[in-house]
């Protein structure tokens, strides 16, 4: 049973359709995304979402499964040489790659420049290996620090690659778990579809890049998988605002209310992320222009990536998940039926939030929805004067007062007979 507050009477309607939603609408774009009243159909797009993040799932996968990863010597293993030439500018990576490789007939897998240091990484080398390629380096380009070398085994190696999936694994089973308990299931599932969808993304676009997979490269995926869900926990508190005690009002559906708490929570999203991705572009421009490759650059290009689509995954795929699962639910189901019919039966014409915007249908539909509350016969006969009465703000007289705005008294007075002030004046004593 549904209970009636009285927010649903075409009195009601009229004086909230007249409210600072509409005085938004009609401001420019950039006003009304940052009040949250633009009513952007967000949420009936979805499809297009899907379709969009499905391709790019897709995608990332064949990526990941036909180019693979660039490991870098702590997941794979190998031996890495460093050094410091007495001229970096003169030295080529090709020149100090095919020197290492005739000195120890093995391929050398990548040569970087750190700074003013060079990194020459190659598969596991032997103890006679190492030796040769140090002389070999030390006579070509006689660095005056000589030649360092580091080594780790491909067992290490396999190791921390279990444990950096197992960190993600614990990550999504926490999460999944926290969301179950603060808001419901629905949306857990939500949140946790939408951090699949970042790593996977996120993923394949490293695979595209062919940057190496580091240490940094797990600590830039936690960390942004950690604010791709506080945007999307943000937007989760709003529709659960919105949607309380939904079931017992028939003025919005799920969706609509959905659709409001992203249209007041967009700015904020957007505001979040562009300050958040400013100064890691500049880790990035920093990592790859300046110091020429490392840790930095690692952690900077994961962050920078994930955050921009952690941006777009918290309110395109989480809300929207949670919401076509929602609406699954049998109550939801049964409140939206009833919401529709009672739209259709009183003629209004709502926007994406659900807030009417117009209404439509000839006087006996109007007149009739009006007779159904004592509290709308004021406006009845207002509101039945045109077969498709819009509801602005700036309405003609006769329609309902604007909110916060004390009704005008009309000048002339109204006698028993209609006729202006052919009725009896007060004559200020109360008669016994």
């Amino acid at each position: 049973m549904s209970v009636d507050d009285g927010l649903d009477t075409p009195a009601a309607v009229s004086a909230a359709a007249t409210g600072d939603k509409l005085y938004g609408r009609q401001a420019g774009f950039l006003s009304r995304l940052s009040t949250g009243t633009g009513a952007f159909n967000i949420l009936g797009r979805r499809k297009v979402y899907y379709i969009v993040s499905s391709a790019l799932v897709v995608a990332s996968i064949l990526l990941i499964v036909f180019r693979g990863f660039h490991y870098g010597i702590d997941f794979a293993g190998g031996t890495t040489l460093t050094f410091q030439p007495v001229d970096s500018a003169s030295v080529s990576n090709s020149q100090i790659a095919q020197t290492v490789t005739s000195a120890t007939g093995v391929e050398t897998e990548s040569v970087q420049t750190v700074g003013n240091q060079i990194q020459v990484t190659s598969s596991s080398l032997s103890v006679d290996q190492v030796v040769a390629a140090k002389a070999a380096i030390n006579q070509a380009y006689s660095p005056p620090g000589g030649v360092s070398d580091s080594a780790v085994s491909e067992t290490w190696g396999s190791e921390i690659s279990q444990r950096a999936l197992l960190a993600v694994l614990v990550f999504l089973v926490a999460v999944a778990a926290f969301l179950w308990i603060r808001y419901e299931k629905r949306m857990a599932a939500g949140a946790v579809v939408s951090v699949l969808h970042d790593l996977i993304i996120t993923a394949g676009i490293y695979s595209l890049v062919g940057f190496e997979v580091t240490p940094a490269t797990v600590i830039g995926l936690l960390t942004i998988l950690g604010f791709s869900l506080y945007d999307t926990v943000v937007v989760y508190d709003k529709v659960q605002e919105n949607t309380k005690g939904l079931t017992s009002l028939n003025r919005r559906t799920y969706p609509e209310a959905a659709n409001l708490a992203i249209n007041q929570t967009l700015m904020r999203s957007i505001n979040t992320s562009l300050i958040a991705l400013l100064p890691v572009a500049g880790l990035l421009v920093a990592g790859v222009v300046i110091l020429g490759s490392g840790t930095l650059k690692d952690l900077s290009l994961v962050m920078l990536i994930g955050m921009l689509i952690g941006a777009y995954s918290s309110v395109f795929v989480a809300v929207p998940f949670a919401v076509d699962l929602k609406l699954r639910d049998p109550a939801i189901k049964a409140h939206t039926a009833r919401v529709l019919a009672k739209r259709k039966a009183e003629g209004l014409v709502v926007d994406a939030d659900g807030d009417p915007i117009a209404r439509t249908g000839g006087p006996a539909r109007v007149a009739a929805a009006a007779a159904s509350s004592p509290v709308a016969t004021a406006t009845a006969s207002s509101t039945a004067t045109s077969t498709a009465t819009a509801v602005r703000p700036d309405a003609k007289p006769g329609a309902a007062p604007k909110p916060g705005v004390k009704p005008v008294r009309p000048t002339g007075k109204t006698g028993p007979r209609g006729k202006s002030g052919s009725g009896p004046k007060p004559s200020g004593k109360r008669s016994r």
